[in-house]
């Protein structure tokens, strides 16, 4: 297996992730900072996003110099500095590169919209054309057709691969070759341009010019994606990426698959959806991204846990139910300490580019504030971009200035120097679940099987290779739930060896199980 098969990938949002120098956004050297904490932790990358030279409309993903750090990042000697003390501690950086700033340009725009809202076409009065945006505006897209742009994006790309970081997540890159008519569309125009005519011809250019010959991680994050393009996209013999990430589970509270509505999730749906990606990566020889947040969702144990009572079971057992699977998993900052949602109630609180322009839009629709909020509050991907919460004291350890953006209420409660200390915290058992991956086999290699596909409240499976299985069960509810597994999955007669639970006891198991509230525990068998 490649290194990066049995790796864990730690993401963070410089913005908020520590700022060294006490100013209202973090910074280069205040990931310095925190090395040791993440060498601790167990990580063996870390995927920054983006920190070069930007005007922030869009937190960093608008660049306009591939070249330069942004200043309120720091300078190009603390990027050195980073990617040196990284490597002292074995680990490595993924640089985040988004490809949006080269132009396609129409005389007469169609119909697509943006996904930030609105039409995909902004008008250039200097031009007297219109160029294509598929976020915001000031994020005109890449002409990929081009071969003069594509050799500009490989060259730049070899300038910081040579600089020494250890990969590249490459944002929406499935997005990149659109068709030459640019036709109408009933909808927003996205079956037209996802997964489009030339990307695989040219990733595997890519490949060619800068991958290859070198030990290098290149995930691909893709939108509104297929499980047939990303067993392709990252098959070894393709020469394509590394592994890719998909958002299909991250859709499963879209009803109608309408994001800007607040609803509960589809239980019966998100196991599907993990099932038919694991069965079909597996069968194909692709490889997952495994997360449940990154920078652009909220945060999981609100989504699907409990940020109340059970906050602390919930948020182990999420982590537990992903960590199993077969992929590389990813931890979003926070994410490791259960952190969750901030709870900002009015739009003022929210920076997000998206956020505002939906709540503007919902507002001048008719739509009450009440309902337009309550969407908001749900599904902003400010509830991913919150500061770290370093600790209980001014700003939550984050900076000694005042953050871009509020600090949650319950950072007194949820940080890091509250959990290091405590071997039950959620911190602790991300840590437990890190050094697993490391050490047993089946995580990395064994074969998935789906259990109990159909009950309500309980995702239930196998990992199973050279007579042994792990046994992963997780209970996603606050109510107790008995289940009887099938036959042959239990042999009462075998040794049963715990690998990890998220309550303090874990008896000897029968195939007749009862589950507590979010309980989850992962058993290791034999035949």
């Amino acid at each position: 297996m490649q290194d990066w098969q049995h790796s864990v990938i730690y993401q963070i949002y410089p913005k908020s992730f520590h700022s060294h120098a006490g100013n209202a956004t973090g910074d280069l050297l205040g990931i310095v900072d925190k090395l040791d904490y993440l060498k601790w932790l167990g990580v063996d990358c870390l995927w920054i996003t983006p920190f070069l030279r930007s005007p922030q409309r869009d937190n960093g993903y608008d660049i306009s110099d591939y070249y330069a750090i942004d200043p309120s990042y720091g300078t190009m000697a603390d990027c050195d500095l980073l990617i040196s003390e990284a490597a002292k501690r074995g680990i490595k950086l993924i640089l985040d590169n988004p490809y949006r700033d080269f132009y396609i340009w129409r005389d007469q725009p169609n119909n697509w919209e943006s996904k930030f809202g609105g039409s995909a076409w902004e008008y250039e009065a200097q031009t007297g054309q219109y160029f294509l945006h598929l976020f915001d505006h000031t994020q005109a897209d890449l002409n990929w057709d081009n071969p003069k742009v594509r050799a500009e994006v490989f060259k730049l790309m070899r300038f910081w691969r040579d600089k020494g970081v250890g990969g590249f997540r490459l944002d929406v890159i499935n997005l990149i070759s659109k068709p030459a008519d640019f036709p109408e569309d009933n909808t927003d125009g996205r079956r037209f341009y996802t997964d489009g005519p030339n990307v695989h011809e040219y990733l595997q250019e890519m490949h060619r010019e800068v991958f290859e010959g070198h030990d290098l991680i290149n995930v691909g994050e893709m939108s509104s994606t297929s499980l047939e393009h990303c067993i392709r996209y990252s098959r070894p013999e393709s020469k394509e990426l590394s592994m890719t990430f998909n958002f299909h589970h991250l859709k499963v509270d879209y009803p109608n698959l309408q994001k800007w509505v607040k609803a509960d999730f589809d239980f019966l749906q998100l196991k599907q959806i993990f099932t038919d990606w694991q069965l079909g990566m597996q069968a194909g020889g692709g490889w997952n991204a495994l997360f449940w947040c990154n920078h652009d969702q909220p945060r999981v144990v609100s989504r699907f846990g409990n940020d109340g009572e059970h906050r602390v079971v919930s948020a182990k057992m999420l982590a537990t139910a992903l960590h199993f699977l077969q992929g590389t998993p990813y931890v979003y900052q926070g994410e490791e300490l259960g952190m969750t949602n901030p709870g900002f109630d009015r739009i003022e609180q929210y920076r997000d580019v998206e956020s505002l322009n939906i709540f503007r839009l919902k507002r001048d629709a008719g739509e009450p504030e009440a309902s337009s909020m309550a969407a908001i509050m749900q599904k902003s991907r400010d509830n991913g971009r919150t500061p770290m919460q370093w600790n209980a004291g001014e700003n939550a350890g984050f900076s000694t200035g005042e953050p871009w953006i509020g600090i949650p209420a319950n950072a007194a409660q949820i940080n890091v120097e509250s959990q290091l200390d405590d071997p039950d915290s959620v911190l602790h058992h991300y840590r437990a679940l890190i050094a697993l991956r490391r050490h047993e086999p089946l995580i990395q290699e064994g074969v998935y099987r789906p259990l109990l596909q159909d009950h309500l409240r309980v995702w239930a499976y196998l990992r199973e290779g050279h007579g042994e299985r792990l046994l992963v069960l997780n209970n996603f509810y606050g109510t107790p739930c008995e289940i009887q597994l099938p036959d042959n999955v239990i042999n009462p007669a075998r040794e049963q060896r715990v690998l990890i639970s998220n309550y303090p006891d874990c008896p000897q198991r029968t195939a007749t199980v009862t589950l507590r509230p979010y309980e989850s525990f992962v058993l290791h068998l034999t035949d």
